[in-house]
């Protein structure tokens, strides 16, 4: 994944907390690329980027699973 108009060095130094909300939602939105998305990260900020998952099969499967977990 290739992100031409993010600056990822200055978010992440910068605002830590945001680049990893950032971060996340764009591996979730754009396909991980052969990622891996930390479970206790997505139980911890789901209640806060849900909103902005694009796919809503996405967003009810990822519900879904963090509740279950």
């Amino acid at each position: 994944m290739y992100n031409w108009s993010t600056d990822e060095k200055k978010l992440k130094k910068d605002y830590p907390e945001d680049y990893q909300k950032w971060r996340l939602l764009q591996l979730i939105n754009y396909g991980l690329d052969g990622e891996r998305i930390k479970l206790k990260l997505l139980k911890k900020l789901w209640p806060e980027i849900k909103n902005d998952v694009l796919d809503p099969k996405v967003k009810e499967f990822l519900e879904n699973f963090v509740i279950l977990q």
